[in-house]
């Protein structure tokens, strides 16, 4: 596997740059005097860009499509105080060569060292049913591999490599502190609640290339692709108690909180009612943060450009 050779973020003015990227956008269009040209919009973990090409437009286009990671040679220059890349050669990468973590953002935080935090939260359970229907999940290599690379989100909250782990730990933690506070919830239940309650999303999305829904979670999202994967580990477990089970399906289908956000069910249990809050704090906050760190068009501001999703502007802090 090859090392990249340059990343977006270290691109300046006048720089002749030979790397790759990925295809985030590709579309053919028209200029004035009736020449054919290409825009693609290239992207790596640390940024993206507008790139032409100019010349051999019509040729160019039929090597790559969107999601493509490419090979490109060009010169960066400016374009209404904007960069972009003028691309005067494209070729394919052989798969082999190409490590999707270079092209699509990843969570700061070390995957390893948080997946090893999750599973001593499973150890700690005293309920033994419920010990095996995670471990039936997450000592599964194919599902752990799959869960520690996901994405939480397409376009809100921890969208990259990495952050259905780092969300679904954030939520346990903040869960097993809760348990501390309210000693009426059922902290097995609420633990395993937590863990569990975005199971769905790593069939939900695919994230070889670019991040986006597979069909999968378009026709059935992750809600109900969840019940279905815990109700058949479920079915492997000898004697699982029928109240148990019946209380965590609750808890998956009911943890948007309500019928406009996508619940089937709105929550009607302490647990799945914690669960549904503390998913939702962990998700506004990120993307508030994420939002405010992005906020590059209003750089000399102390409040971001006004956020379509909040409907309102954000106070960056002084």
């Amino acid at each position: 596997m090859k090392t990249k050779e340059i990343y977006l973020q270290d691109i300046r003015q006048g720089d002749k740059i030979a790397s790759t990227f990925l295809v985030a956008e590709k579309s053919m269009a028209f200029s004035q005097k009736g020449s054919a040209y290409l825009n693609v919009r290239l992207k790596d973990k640390t940024g993206e860009i507008d790139g032409k090409v100019w010349d051999n437009a019509s040729e160019m286009d039929q090597i790559f499509k969107k999601g493509d990671i490419i090979y490109i040679e060009g010169r960066v220059q400016s374009y209404r105080n904007a960069l972009q890349v003028s691309i005067v050669n494209i070729k394919p990468c052989a798969p082999e060569n190409i490590n999707p973590s270079d092209y699509l953002p990843v969570s700061k935080m070390d995957t390893q060292s948080m997946f090893q935090d999750l599973l001593a939260y499973i150890d700690a359970l005293s309920s033994e049913p419920l010990k095996k229907l995670l471990a039936a999940f997450f000592h599964d290599e194919k599902t752990a591999d799959l869960f520690r690379r996901a994405p939480a989100a397409k376009g809100f909250h921890h969208i990259y490599l990495g952050g259905l782990l780092e969300h679904t730990l954030s939520v346990v933690r903040l869960l097993d502190k809760t348990a501390d506070h309210y000693p009426q919830l059922n902290r097995d239940l609420l633990i395993t609640g937590g863990i569990l309650h975005d199971i769905g999303k790593i069939y939900e999305f695919s994230y070889d290339s670019l991040i986006a829904y597979s069909d999968e979670g378009r026709m059935i999202g992750h809600l109900v692709m969840g019940v279905e994967m815990i109700n058949k580990k479920i079915e492997a477990i000898p004697d699982f108690p029928p109240q148990t089970a019946l209380a965590l399906r609750h808890i998956i289908l009911s943890h948007h909180g309500e019928f406009e956000y996508g619940s089937p069910k709105r929550p009607k249990t302490m647990e799945a009612l914690v669960i549904h809050f503390i998913d939702d704090l962990d998700a506004k906050l990120n993307a508030f943060q994420s939002f405010v760190e992005a906020d590059n068009a209003n750089a000399d501001s102390e409040w971001t450009t006004y956020n379509r999703f909040f409907e309102r502007y954000l106070f960056k802090g002084k």
